[in-house]
């Protein structure tokens, strides 16, 4: 038998190989007139890219937990109903989604309201007055929701059934049976897949390219076709990401580590 190397004491090659690659590639982008001028401007693409990521799935998460509960309702409509849009949107594609959302739901919307406002005396809008950013973030949002309420769901349904019957023994309400003993023990669990879905859209948000948001995709994409310098301007959109992707990853694990550690009593 192959002995296993112990986790803990591996040390992290592959993140120094990585850190000295991305330096290195940084460096010869920052040398070259070519490189600098693509990154000067695709810099500027990513704190658009930040903030609908996390907005995104600030509004996904909330509405995740509540989708979760509502499956786990003793209510039968209200567990189908969850159900029922957990399954729809896991099956629509995020791209079609989001082109969905963004040009026949968000027109639609408009309408209702505008309707609406015929009748109350509501100030009617535009649908142009509704910005494209908004839209891709919905869109998102509606997406990731549905994969975040079955983490959340898994995560609420592994904690010790017995933990529950002690609570109610000490007399706790639901809610209080729910925020002092079920969601801290669920979310110590449900923190490595929800922060793998975090990682996952920031990957995802490059979608919102296609309504001409100005995230990173978007702006490697006017600046290739302004300068046709493809390769050079793709390569750097690629060394963000990983980047990004990268540095959220290793945050993650260190706050694992950290719970995980407190957990133990180290």
């Amino acid at each position: 038998m192959i002995p296993q190397p112990k986790k803990d004491g591996d040390f992290p090659y592959w993140l120094v190989v990585l850190a000295a690659t991305g330096a290195w590639l940084f460096y010869l982008a920052l040398s070259n007139g070519v490189y600098a001028q693509a990154l000067a401007t695709l810099s500027k693409g990513i704190w658009m890219t930040i903030f609908v990521t996390l907005v995104a799935f600030t509004m996904a998460a909330i509405l995740g937990l509540g989708l979760a509960v509502a499956t786990l309702s003793r209510h039968l409509v209200l567990r189908q109903a969850a159900r029922l849009y957990i399954e729809v949107v896991r099956g629509i594609p995020i791209i079609v989604l989001l082109l969905y959302i963004a040009f026949a739901a968000a027109p639609a919307g408009v309408a209702a309201w505008n309707w609406i406002a015929g009748w109350t005396g509501l100030e009617p809008v535009m649908t142009r007055d509704f910005p494209l950013l908004w839209r891709a973030i919905i869109a998102l949002t509606i997406a990731y929701s549905a994969f975040i309420a079955e983490v959340f769901r898994a995560g609420l349904q592994a904690v010790d059934e017995g933990q529950i019957e002690a609570a109610k023994a000490l007399g706790l309400s639901g809610w209080h049976r729910f925020r002092f003993v079920v969601f801290p023990q669920a979310f110590r669990m449900i923190l490595p897949p929800l922060g793998n879905d975090f990682v996952a859209m920031v990957k995802d948000s490059s979608l919102v390219s296609v309504l001409g948001v100005a995230d990173v995709t978007q702006l490697g994409k006017v600046t290739a076709a302004g300068n046709f310098r493809y390769f050079e301007t793709y390569n750097l959109v690629a060394l963000i990401y990983l980047t990004m992707t990268i540095t959220l990853s290793l945050i993650l694990r260190r706050i694992e580590a950290r719970l995980r550690a407190r957990q133990e009593g180290r």
